[in-house]
């Protein structure tokens, strides 16, 4: 008899691809694109609240991680930041320049990676252990003084391990290093204070922390040298010309505002919601393993399902209303197993059939029950 799958409620758990626009967020972007629409780069009066507008969004920001607002850089998100840092890097040398990742990075960074190589830069893929986790054991053996640069993620998209970021990038300064950390998952999401970590520079996308989609921002410490990434006007201080997108960098600091203001009690809720979920599975007793480090991003649940598949997975949720992802929104088109999988060795048997829950604050517990009740009717019947 076929097994029907029928539609009860509509379950959005995919919050690691994208969240939804904060609606003050929404509300202030109406104001900066029907009212004070203006240029913010022109010189004259009617242009004030849009110049001002940009400063006030850039404190705000900066002040989210600890940062001096000179230091906070706007850009269309965590890919051209994280291609930034790359291919900066590799110009302002005027060498070979040899630079260590890790090999759990976002695709980002990886093919930014495999671009400069082509032009002569050394890349070197650091190793995680079976957590995920860049050990700065293991970094020590690989820097050297001709590194110039390490960039390692602070937070796994697929996975949610955080990364032990203060001690990698003493290793890397120790050596002269430059040290960039990929912080796309985890800005809104963990505190972060840039100076206690001591980072050069990190990337953030706004749609990941309920701001707008196409900005985000790069944070490079006063005095470190790179390069203009886009030639033209003075905007950004010189370093990136074009006209700001006003709007969307002041609706990126009032939703980046409110994440770290309501972060920790979300936080205990998303945790909960996780308690309750896995709870559940292992009481319907279904085998599975979740991967991942014990420190991560709360909310991120990488599920792996003995003797299962993870695209069967997806598409039948999907048929019953809940969206999850099998690893990377980046790369879903791939039926292959990840390259985050693979690093950390995920055993072969549960492999094939991960998926990525990732909530969301805005989920319920009604809702965890709902996803818990299809997995198991789904697996139950597969």
């Amino acid at each position: 008899m076929q097994t029907v799958w029928v539609i009860n409620m509509k379950v959005y758990a995919d919050h690691a691809a994208t969240t939804k626009l904060d609606i003050d967020a929404f509300e202030v972007m109406k104001q900066f694109l029907l009212v004070d629409f203006e240029n913010a780069s022109q010189a004259y009066s009617f242009a004030r609240a849009a110049k001002s507008a940009l400063k006030s969004a850039r404190v705000a920001i900066a002040n989210c991680i600890n940062a001096e607002p000179e230091e906070i850089y706007f850009t269309s998100g965590g890919t051209e930041s994280d291609n930034w840092v790359i291919k900066s890097t590799v110009f302002a040398s005027g060498d070979s320049p040899n630079i260590i990742t890790s090999q759990i990075e976002h695709h980002a960074i990886l093919h930014a990676c495999h671009a400069v190589k082509r032009i002569g830069a050394h890349v070197v893929y650091l190793p995680v252990d079976s957590a995920g986790v860049a050990q700065p054991d293991t970094l020590s053996e690989y820097v050297s003084d001709n590194v110039k640069l390490v960039s390692i993620m602070l937070a796994n998209n697929e996975i949610g391990t955080i990364q032990p970021i203060k001690e990698l990038c003493e290793l890397a300064h120790f050596k002269g290093a430059l040290f960039h950390t990929d912080a796309v998952q985890a800005v809104g999401h963990i505190p972060i204070d840039v100076k206690k970590l001591n980072v050069d520079m990190l990337s953030a996308s706004a749609h990941k922390f309920n701001g707008p989609k196409g900005i985000g921002f790069l944070y490079i410490k006063n005095g470190v040298p790179m390069l203009p990434y886009v030639d033209g006007g003075t905007q950004e201080f010189g370093m990136r010309a074009g006209t700001e997108n006003i709007a969307s960098i002041v609706a990126m600091a009032v939703a980046l505002e409110k994440n770290c203001n309501r972060m920790h009690s979300v936080n205990d809720y998303l945790i909960r919601l996780e308690r309750k979920l896995l709870t559940s599975l292992q009481i319907a007793g279904l085998d599975f393993i979740r991967n991942g480090s014990c420190d991560r991003i709360p909310g991120n649940m990488s599920l792996s399902f003995r003797g299962s598949e993870g695209e069967m997975l997806l598409h039948r949720l999907d048929l019953m209303g809940i969206a999850v992802s099998t690893g990377s929104a980046c790369d879903s088109e791939s039926t292959q197993l990840s390259h985050v999988l693979k690093a950390i060795h995920a055993p072969s048997k549960y492999a094939n059939g991960t998926i990525r829950i990732s909530l969301g604050y805005e989920n319920t517990e009604e809702e965890i029950n709902y996803i818990a009740e299809s997995l198991i009717k789904i697996l139950k019947h597969s």
